[in-house]
């Protein structure tokens, strides 16, 4: 089966702080894209990448792939106004029946083993939403107030969300809705029921400044074997 992993950077990241999108922002040396590039480059050798990031930082992120990657086996275009058109932008470039991952360029953490396992998912039943149960204490904010919430039935979703193309292709085509927070809330609205995967504690998305200091030290761990 064809795979194609749109990796998804069209934000600028203001939480950040300062001028430069996160996703170009250096962790160990390197910009924080690398990591997530790197392993999807290495989950399978037959793979190839659509890269989305804003127009104006195109060029950086062509820098990257001639730095370090096989630019044989990326393309990059531009991002939208909002997450559903950058990832449309790069679906468009999808020109085979596939399986299509598309991942937050800023979740540079995730394993090899994750992105097998949404792909053995996406093609068992055709979607692979990884998720991880939350740990914390939930309560919903209702009319009345608010109300307590069973955590062990909350998950909180990651990425890479994955489909085959026959599924994720024509959902895009529906209209824009602000209700549309990720491509298996897109998927749903289109009349598909998505599955989910167990998704990883360390597959955390780098949007503070602290995250790239917890994320030093996940590196750190694992060149060490730990």
């Amino acid at each position: 089966m064809n795979k194609y992993a749109i990796i998804v950077g069209g934000g600028t990241g203001t939480r950040m702080g300062g001028n430069l999108p996160k996703q170009f922002m250096l962790l160990n040396a390197k910009p924080v894209l690398y990591y997530t590039l790197k392993t999807f480059f290495e989950s399978y050798d037959d793979l190839q990448i659509i890269l989305v990031l804003p127009l104006e930082y195109t060029d950086m992120g062509q820098e990257i792939i001639d730095a370090y990657f096989d630019k044989e086996r990326v393309r990059i275009t531009a991002g939208g106004n909002t997450r559903f058109q950058s990832v449309k932008n790069g679906l468009a470039l999808v020109d085979k029946e596939a399986i299509i991952f598309v991942h937050d360029a800023v979740r540079c953490l995730l394993s090899k083993e994750l992105i097998h396992r949404c792909y053995r998912q996406a093609v068992e039943s055709g979607t692979a939403i990884p998720a991880v149960v939350a740990k914390d204490s939930i309560r919903l904010v209702t009319e009345e107030g608010n109300e307590a919430i069973d955590r062990n039935k909350v998950m909180l979703v990651q990425t890479p969300q994955t489909f085959h193309s026959k599924i994720i292709l024509p959902a895009f085509q529906i209209d824009y809705k602000d209700r549309f927070t990720d491509e298996a809330t897109v998927a749903e609205s289109y009349g598909i029921k998505v599955s989910l995967v167990e998704g990883e504690e360390n597959n955390i998305k780098i949007t503070r400044p602290i995250d790239l200091v917890i994320a030093a030290k996940i590196l750190g761990d694992r060149s060490q074997g730990l």
